[in-house]
């Protein structure tokens, strides 16, 4: 999957799904997106404040902060949901991320939690079909082993 496809699959296919599994391409060409297109609507955000600010306007930054934070909060779901579905490839719950989530906030713990994420975003997932649904490299390879 490139990035393209991976940044169409999350917002277009898979804004809110949080079943099914995802790959590690998809997971993290979607996570080089974010930050590039963050980038993208803070330059946008900021030519735009200028070009409109006026006597006894709102500043620059009150718009860069608007913008940014509507953006933030149209992509935090699927961020949230290929996050889940990432977990998911490693046959692992969705709930263990809503509970390493929780424990980010707890001083020492969340950088252990931040840490564990990381390593389960990184490692691959488990060949063939698991309880969550097909492989997403290989969507027809089955589960027995001596078939």
């Amino acid at each position: 999957m490139g990035f393209t496809e991976a940044v169409r699959t999350v917002l277009k296919q898979k804004y809110a799904t949080f079943s099914g599994r995802a790959s590690r391409s998809e997971y993290w060409w979607f996570m080089l997106f974010y930050p590039i297109a963050l980038f993208g609507v803070a330059i946008f955000a900021f030519a735009l404040a200028i070009a409109t600010s006026g006597g006894g306007a709102p500043s620059p930054v009150h718009y860069a902060v608007v913008f940014w934070m509507l953006f933030t909060l149209a992509i935090a779901l699927p961020i949230i949901a290929l996050q889940v579905r990432r977990f998911h490839d490693r046959n692992i719950s969705g709930w263990w991320y809503l509970a390493l989530f929780i424990l980010c906030f707890v001083p020492y713990l969340g950088f252990v939690a931040l840490l564990a994420i990381i390593v389960f975003s990184m490692l691959p997932g488990t060949e063939g079909p698991n309880k969550f649904g097909p492989d997403p490299l290989r969507p027809d390879a089955r589960a027995e082993v001596f078939a």
